[in-house]
């Protein structure tokens, strides 16, 4: 009886597909930018058609809104104007000093009002209160209350991003893991220890999103502050605009307004994200 040898033929490396070849890493990137870039050029130029041809919609008409044609030259006309950086720097020293003093003082009180429960019953029923108020409603009470319109204005920032800041920050504290604080402290870590190692790091992520609300509703706060009080400053020069029926410029400091709050918050967004790699190394893992 003859055995039957079974031989196996040496293995052959594949060779790669050529015909699904994967795109760039670039390309992923470059097509968001486009769409968003689209997106924008797509608004406005349905904000020309509707203002050139004064598009009446019955409930809402474009009569009276300056198309981008004006706008556009209305905003070289500002920026090559010396009241440009008068506007500007009084707008930006307000809105960074109130935002400022609302972050640290949002960040350090929602810490220590996460971390005890008796704290937290006698400081949050007050602030609870006081939070629904719209900061617009206590322009009059902050005229009354500090001598100069200055720090009024400020005030009214602080009040806008102090409520963010602090409840994002107590949710980002409560929501950290109980097991790794008892991990700490089973390895000898003492109370501050474990807010520095711990509890900072896990509640960074919901304290950078407050941080980020609290910068826009700064700016919206100001402007409103502004408008009422100031005699520079973006609101400012928006209302004196409509005042004078300078309708153009009206749009002008709206443009202005929002790219001022849109650099702002893509700062503090990439701040924040350079500040917790790891919540980006698990944002990617996950």
């Amino acid at each position: 009886m003859s055995s039957a040898k079974l031989e196996l033929a040496p293995a052959v490396p594949l060779s790669p597909a050529t015909g699904g070849s994967r795109p760039p890493a670039w390309l992923g990137p470059a097509l968001r930018w486009l769409l968003r870039l689209g997106s924008l050029v797509a608004c406005v130029l349905v904000w020309e058609f509707a203002a050139a041809s004064r598009l009446n919609l019955g409930l809402v008409t474009f009569a009276n809104v300056p198309p981008p044609s004006e706008v556009g030259p209305a905003i070289w006309k500002l920026v090559s104007s010396p009241k440009f950086s008068n506007h500007v720097g009084a707008s930006l020293t307000r809105v960074f000093s109130g935002f400022f003093a609302a972050a640290l003082a949002g960040v350090l009180l929602g810490l220590l009002v996460g971390r005890s429960r008796r704290l937290e019953d006698v400081v949050m029923p007050p602030l609870e209160a006081l939070r629904p108020i719209p900061a617009v409603s206590w322009i009059p009470l902050a005229i009354l209350m500090f001598p100069s319109s200055e720090l009024s204005m400020i005030f009214i920032t602080f009040i806008g991003a102090l409520f963010p800041v602090l409840l994002n920050t107590v949710h980002g504290v409560h929501a950290v893991d109980g097991r790794l604080v008892a991990a700490a402290r089973s390895l000898g870590a003492g109370r501050i220890a474990v807010l520095r190692e711990v509890v900072l790091p896990g509640a960074a992520p919901s304290i950078v999103t407050g941080l980020t609300i609290g910068m826009g509703t700064s700016w919206f706060c100001l402007v409103t502050a502004e408008m009422i009080a100031g005699q520079y400053g973006i609101g400012y020069y928006t209302w004196e605009s409509y005042t004078l029926q300078n309708y153009a410029d009206i749009v002008v400091g709206m443009v202005f307004i929002g790219l001022f709050g849109m650099a702002s918050s893509a700062a503090l967004r990439r701040l924040g994200a350079l500040a917790t790699p790891w919540y980006r190394l698990r944002e990617k893992q996950s």
